[in-house]
């Protein structure tokens, strides 16, 4: 099965080797993104709310780049820095999908590149 980049200008460029999503087939595996500014690939400033909205913005641009929306997403994996904030996520969450929500996981990790509280990753099927 054939391999396609996808990359776009519109989400952060990948800070080390690695591609901002790759699609195989109906497949698209999206790389995980963290609050960047794409212009600027600097972390968004402003509260933790900016910084989550960052990132599930990030990622509906790589799904668009490969032909799709946030919408397409079956898995969603999420990792934070502190479980606490658990609630906000899910709230923020709402406002980018709507049932029925992609399967996904809650990771709480020990730390994240760039010192981001969160980042996520994603699998999207197109058609």
């Amino acid at each position: 099965m054939a391999r396609e980049i996808i990359a776009t200008p519109d989400a952060p460029r990948a800070i080390g080797p690695y591609s901002q999503a790759v699609k195989a087939g109906d497949t698209v595996y999206l790389s995980g993104q963290i609050p960047l500014v794409p212009e600027t690939m600097e972390m968004v400033e402003g509260p933790l709310e900016a910084q989550v909205r960052r990132v599930f913005d990030n990622l509906a641009a790589v799904a668009a780049a490969a032909g799709g929306g946030l919408t397409d997403i079956v898995k969603l994996n999420i990792y934070l820095t502190d479980l606490g904030h658990f609630a906000l996520v899910n709230e923020i969450m709402t406002e980018y999908f709507a049932e029925p929500y992609p399967a996904r996981a809650a990771i709480g990790v020990a730390s994240l590149p760039k010192g981001a509280p969160v980042e996520m990753d994603a699998v999207m099927v197109l058609g």
